[in-house]
């Protein structure tokens, strides 16, 4: 067998072909695992609404975006029917390891009441210590904490106006609502999403 002469022309065709091989290859990988991961992503969020709901079967489960340190956080809040917090999960974030992702955890440490959101009457106006709130911010991470608590004022903002109230979140950013309610199960729990844009 004849070897190809190393010619730029030989070298781009081989590379193009070899791209367009492993184009191929990752397209069909991606399409035979697309459904495999939509559901898992599905599984992922009921099994975080009953958790940020534990157990209140008249609860709302809210799921809010907002823009962290790093880039988007997806955070599940949990409210009871006066407006009670039962819990939350961060569901995405690119906070820094060590850092800001120490938001869940951080907030809802039971022997640190400064810290702890769990259980606390939700206004839509907490804040960190550093701005004259009531909430001790991560250590070293403060745009992160801010970042946490303006999902949880948005989650509680959105939550508000399902039951038909409005309220001023003191984050001040515009909403977009991605889908209105859904509900997960045959009982009265919803899940309402919510995706929030920095002006």
């Amino acid at each position: 067998m004849a070897k190809l002469a190393s010619t730029f022309r030989n070298m781009a065709l081989s590379l193009t072909v070899i791209t367009l091989v492993a184009a191929a290859a990752l397209a069909g990988i991606y399409m035979l695992t697309e459904t495999r991961i939509n559901q898992q992503k599905q599984e992922a969020e009921l099994s975080a609404q009953k958790a940020v709901l534990n157990g209140d079967e008249n609860g709302t489960a809210v799921k809010v975006a907002v823009d962290g340190f790093g880039g988007k956080m997806i955070v599940m809040v949990g409210f009871a029917q006066d407006g009670t917090i039962l819990g939350y999960k961060i569901l995405e974030h690119q906070e820094t390891p060590g850092l800001g992702d120490k938001a869940t955890w951080w907030f809802k440490k039971t022997d640190k009441p400064a810290q702890n959101i769990i259980g606390r009457q939700a206004t839509g106006q907490f804040r960190v210590s550093k701005d004259g709130g009531e909430v001790d911010a991560i250590t070293a991470a403060t745009i992160s904490s801010r970042a946490f608590l303006k999902a949880i004022n948005d989650a509680y903002a959105e939550f508000k106006t399902q039951q038909g109230e409005e309220i001023e979140a003191w984050s001040g950013a515009s909403v977009i609502m991605t889908d209105t309610v859904q509900v997960a199960e045959p009982d009265s729990t919803q899940t309402v999403e919510m995706e929030v844009q920095n002006e």
